[in-house]
Order: C-alpha cells, then sequence, then structure tokens
C-alpha cells in the first residue's frame, strides 16, 4: 500500500510511542538500587530509634546507642558497605556488558522484536522484583541479591537493540538526530520516575522500591507483545522516507530497478560482528561512548547517595533531588539531535558538550553544596551536559552507522552495530559505579576528577573524526576559493 501514507505515518509515531515507553520501564527498573543504597547503610546516630525503621522479621538490638549501624539492613551494615555497593553494580553492569557486546544485537537481527522485547521486559519484571523480595522475606544473603542482580543485567540486554531497531525500520534518515533526540528522552524519564517510585517507598518498605517497578516493566512487556509492530514491511507500508535512502545506498536508482531492489533485500543477512567494526566511525564512537557512560552511569549508581552523605537531606529527598539531573538529560538529549541535524557533526557536537560537561562537573563539585539554589541549577546545566553526547551517541549515531552506505541498504546491520556501540559503552557503565565506590573512600572529589578525565578521554576518542572534517572543510573552502577567483 505504497501510496496510502496517513496510516503509515500514525503507525510510525504509534511505534515511536510504544518503543519510548518501553524503554523507559527499562531505566524505570533499573534506578531503584541507586536511591535504595542511602537506606541500606545510613548513619543510625542520627536516625530515631522506632519500629519504622525495621524489616520483616528483624530482632532490635537491646542497645542501640552503642550499635551505629542498629537501622541499616545487612550485608550492608559492615565498614566496607560502599565496596559492597560497587559490587552490586558490578554484578548488574557486567553482564549487561557482556551480553549487549556479545549476543543481544545479533539474537535480535535473527529473531522477531516482538518477542524479544517481551520476553526481556517480562524476566526483567521478575528479576527486579526478586531484589526486592529479599526485604520481605529477611534475606540477608550477599549471594541473593548478586544472583539478582546479574540475572536483571542479562534480561536488561534485550531493550536497548530491539527499540533502536524498530525506530531505524520505521524512520528513515531524514531529521533522524531531532526524533531520535526527543525520543531518547525516555532515558531519563525513567530515571526520574524510577527515582520517584523508589524514593516513596524507601523510608518504610525498600522492597516495594523494587517490586512496583518490576511490575510496571512486566506489564508494558505484555502490551509490547499485543501492539508492537517488527518493521511496516509486515503492514505493506513504507516508511517515510524510505526513498531517500534508495537514493543513498542504491546509486542511480529508478523505478525500473524495482526487481533488482526486492532481488537485494531478499540476499540480506545478518553482518557479523567483525563486519560490524568495520563500517567507518564504529569504533570512534564506541569508544568515545565508552567514557561517556562511565561518567553518565556514575550519575545514575552514585547521585541520591552522594547527595546524601554531602547534604542534610533525607534519603526520599535524596532520591528527589537526583532526578533534576536527569530533567537536564532530557533537554541536553534534544538539543544535541538538533545541532547534529543542522550541522551534520556528530563528532563536533559530542565533543564541544563532553568540554562543557566537564567544567559543568568542576563546578558542581566546588559549589553545589553553597546553596539549595546553586545545587539545583548546577544539576539541570549538568545533566544537560552530560547526557547530551550519550543520548546522541546511543540514538542518532547508532542508527546512521547501522545503515550506513557501506552496507548498501541491509538494514538487518542496525541490530548489530547498536548492540557493538552501546556494549562498549556498557563496559564504562560497569567500571565508573565500581571505581566511584572505591575511589569515594579516598574523598568524593577525586571521583569527580575521575569523571572529568574520562570526559577529556571521550573528546580524544574523536580525534580521527574531527580531524578528518576539518580537513574536508579545507578541501572545500579551498576549492570554493579557488572557483572565485578563477571565474574573477
Amino acid at each position: 500500500n505504497r501510496g496510502n501514507t496517513l496510516p503509515t505515518i500514525m503507525y510510525q509515531y504509534f511505534m515511536l510511542i510504544l518503543t519510548f515507553f518501553c524503554y523507559m520501564s527499562y531505566h524505570l527498573s533499573r534506578k531503584p538500587i541507586s536511591v535504595v543504597k542511602a537506606e541500606l547503610h545510613q548513619n543510625c546516630s542520627k536516625i530515631p530509634f522506632n519500629s519504622t525503621h525495621w524489616w520483616p522479621g528483624a530482632t532490635p538490638p537491646k542497645n542501640h546507642t552503642k550499635n551505629g549501624t542498629w537501622c541499616d539492613f545487612p550485608p550492608f551494615d559492615k565498614s566496607n558497605y560502599q565496596g559492597l555497593f560497587g559490587d552490586l553494580d558490578s554484578a548488574f553492569l557486567v553482564p549487561y556488558a557482556i551480553g549487549m557486546f556479545f549476543s543481544s544485537g545479533m539474537i535480535a537481527e535473527r529473531v522477531s522484536i516482538r518477542y524479544f522485547l517481551s520476553c526481556g521486559m517480562i524476566l526483567c519484571g521478575i528479576f527486579t522484583s526478586m531484589f526486592g523480595m529479599g526485604y520481605f522475606l529477611g534475606i540477608h544473603s550477599l549471594a541473593f541479591y548478586l544472583m539478582a542482580q546479574v540475572l536483571n543485567g542479562l534480561a536488561q540486554t534485550s531493550g536497548w537493540p530491539g527499540v533502536v531497531t524498530c525506530v531505524g525500520n520505521w524512520f528513515g534518515k531524514q531529521r533522524r538526530g531531532l526524533i531520535m533526540g526527543i525520543w531518547n528522552s525516555h532515558t531519563s524519564f525513567g530515571n526520574i520516575l524510577g527515582s520517584v517510585l523508589a524514593s516513596v517507598f524507601v523510608g518504610y518498605s525498600w522492597g516495594l522500591s523494587f517490586i512496583v517497578p518490576g511490575i510496571i516493566i512486566g506489564t508494558m512487556g505484555v502490551i509490547c507483545f499485543f501492539t508492537l509492530i517488527d518493521h511496516p514491511d509486515d503492514m505493506n507500508f513504507v516508511p517515510g522516507d524510505k526513498e531517500d535512502i534508495k537514493y543513498q545506498c542504491l546509486p542511480n536508482y529508478n523505478s525500473t530497478d524495482e526487481n533488482e531492489e526486492k532481488e537485494l533485500e531478499s540476499e540480506q543477512k545478518p553482518i557479523g560482528f567483525f563486519g560490524a567494526l568495520k563500517i567507518p566511525g564504529v569504533v570512534e564512537f564506541s569508544f568515545c561512548l565508552l567514557f561517556a557512560k562511565l561518567v553518565s552511569y556514575t550519575f545514575l549508581y552514585w547521585l541520591p547517595f552522594y547527595i546524601k552523605n554531602t547534604s542534610t537531606l533525607s534519603p526520599t529527598m535524596s532520591g528527589l533531588m537526583s532526578t533534576l539531573f536527569d530533567i537536564g538529560g532530557i533537554f541536553g538529549g534534544i538539543v544535541a539531535g538538533l545541532l547534529s541535524d543542522y550541522t551534520g557533526a556528530c563528532a563536533s557536537t559530542c565533543s564541544a558538550m563532553l568540554l562543557i560537561g566537564a567544567l559543568m562537573m568542576y563546578l558542581f563539585n566546588v559549589y553545589g553544596s553553597v546553596s539549595t539554589a546553586v545545587s539545583i541549577t548546577l544539576l539541570l546545566v549538568t545533566g544537560a551536559f552530560v547526557n547530551g553526547p550519550y543520548a546522541l551517541i546511543t540514538t542518532a549515531v547508532s542508527a546512521e552507522l547501522g545503515t550506513h552506505e557501506v552496507l548498501k541498504g541491509n538494514a538487518k546491520a542496525l541490530s548489530t552495530v547498536t548492540a557493538i556501540i552501546d556494549g562498549t559503552g556498557s563496559i564504562g557503565a560497569a567500571i565508573g559505579p565500581y571505581l566511584a565506590g572505591m575511589i569515594s573512600k579516598t574523598g568524593w572529589t577525586n571521583v569527580f576528577y575521575m569523571l572529568i578525565a574520562s570526559n577529556f578521554a571521550a573528546m580524544l576518542s574523536l580525534s580521527r573524526i574531527r580531524g578528518k572534517l576539518t580537513l574536508i572543510y579545507h578541501i572545500a573552502l579551498s576549492n570554493m576559493l579557488d572557483g572565485g577567483f578563477h571565474n574573477i
């Protein structure tokens, strides 16, 4: 039904909204651990001795005044609690990185996205709730919580390759930066809602901080199963600007090439891991995302805990305060997408935002505790410049590279390219929170130095691409001037 564009547009935006809520629920279910950390271990000497700080089956100490950890939840009541929190983060992020890098993208190319996403979301719901059930069952074994994190990390790998591939199938290249910049706000919205939900329950029953998000993502998995459509071809539709892509990827295309096009599409095969690495820009942006995601996920997992330990705010208020960082991230992702659309220079856009982001992190560390107003302002601005490059690379850049002209229109490469880029970034996501847990013992200023250094490393990763763009610009300018003088 190639001439019927209205249903195509309706389905396009329905899929955009559906995948938005799907991936928002993924991040919603990841966020509780960062809020609950402040409840699992805190300064009990400042807490009134009452029953609201006990978990089911707990036995209150006889002399709590001499017990500085009476309100903490074992096994996180020990002096090495920061290291244990780092272990929890790594137990989620290392399997996530491995799964993203080596399996999820290739699986997503070979099975229905609808099945892949639905099963993954239901499993995420089960394993997220599993962590929260430890509270109600009175489980104090570290191994139990580590296992819940490992299983959840593996299940979460289903999300990103699936939703990016679906959006890439339904939308072409035109205005992709803006569309995906807005769409990518699902990450920040998920973090915000996850923080709010976790903060609501953390003060009196932190197990619900996990169980409620688990129910939400599981429910979204069921909705996805009954409503998601993998590709417009399944509805005999063509995405709005597919013809534009034909001209870009198939030189000298015209209406008489229809049979050749069908033959080409029928011969498309999923691209291999090493084949994807040969696509220009994949390696550079992968390493850039490694460092950018290191920074973003350190904030994701440690910001509420940092606010709680550097202020007089409660765990609930610390969790709510941390949402300002993600609110700033929404605007940062949209601005990054707009700049990339209008300039066509993704690498330069990322580099500029990374540089400003490093400056903002320094200012937040030095002046963030001066006043509430200053803290709010710095959280918003820092969130925008930290999450902007991360959002741009994981959406518009990944989709662009996954449909690069060297692939000759092979749409099946998108999942693998997306998984490689985000999988490499997830290595940084696993390293960052773990390092923060270790380095924070020497002072939070050192943690910020580590994050600032990571931003500069991300900028260096794109230096070769920026160099090529600069060379092309100078050649074009030289040719233009030569042509102008010749005409004179």
